[in-house]
């Protein structure tokens, strides 16, 4: 059927006016078309000598979706196309670190119609995840995004799918956590706990410290009282002891402290190494 001299009319039921597109007498009829199609519409000048009355709409928008009706007036027939738009890109999925878990969230702009969110581990076994968030722009395309609390697994691969099913798209994005992703958080815990434990140490042993100097002063008092005792009877054997005695229980309280605070300070420094290098035995 040679359709080049005939008359061929696009039409939109649903707008005013109705016109697409409008081809009479071997030319273009542009005053009739709507202003949503002015330089957007088109058929294949050349294929219509051989019946293809094919519209061609480029750039196309959500608007653009709807019923489109094709009819030619000398034949009296007419044809509907239903125009279903759909947009889909590529999600994008990041990795934070959450304890001993994984958060992988998953953020997808640019689709229409409305899709939905899953994820999936290695096995393609679905995720409990929380809810899907939905934000419509400006531009009526829907940006969505979905978090998901992992932990570590055999291969510890997640995927990130989003679909639309009237459009029958779907975009994927893999992401693999490596196993130290996982243990960095595990060791920075337990140098938390390392460092909670050293300290309850350290405050324990200075209180047993200050102790144990109050005992030595208590004790050096009460050796005092006694040797002034002991020295006052011995006056009249000679005048040497007053001053000697005194000096010597000085020096040996002296030395037995510091020899006893070598001793701590060296069993805080065994048990703090010993932590932290092995902190798994505490």
């Amino acid at each position: 059927m040679d359709a080049f001299g005939m008359t061929v009319e696009w039409t939109r039921p649903d707008l005013e006016p109705s016109f697409v597109y409008v081809w009479r007498d071997g030319v273009e009829l542009e005053s009739k078309k709507h202003p949503l199609y002015e330089g957007r519409t088109s058929v294949f000048t050349e294929e219509l000598k051989r019946g293809n009355i094919s519209l061609k709409l480029p750039r196309v928008r959500i608007s653009d979706e709807g019923r489109y009706r094709c009819f030619i007036p000398a034949l009296d027939k007419d044809h509907v196309v239903q125009l279903v738009v759909g947009a889909a890109s590529s999600p994008v999925v990041q990795k934070t670190k959450n304890s001993s878990r994984v958060v992988l969230q998953c953020k997808s702009s640019g689709w229409y119609p409305e899709p939905e969110v899953f994820w999936l581990d290695g096995e393609g076994n679905l995720l409990s995840a929380g809810p899907t968030e939905t934000v419509r722009g400006p531009d009526d395309l829907y940006t969505v995004s979905s978090r998901v609390t992992v932990e570590k697994r055999h291969s510890n691969s997640f995927t990130c799918r989003v679909q639309q099913n009237s459009t029958n798209q779907i975009r994927e994005t893999l992401i693999h956590v490596p196993d130290d992703f996982f243990a960095v958080q595990s060791s920075s815990s337990s140098t938390t706990a390392g460092l909670s434990v050293s300290l309850a140490v350290c405050i324990l042993v200075i209180l047993i410290l200050g102790f144990y100097v109050w005992r030595q002063k208590k004790t050096k008092t009460k050796r005092s009282h006694r040797d002034e005792t002991d020295i006052g009877e011995m006056n009249q054997d000679g005048e040497v002891l007053m001053t000697k005695w005194p000096l010597v229980t000085k020096k040996r309280f002296k030395g037995e402290l510091q020899k006893k605070m070598r001793e701590v300070w060296i069993y805080i420094l065994h048990r703090t190494f010993i932590f932290t290098l092995l902190p798994d035995l505490f």
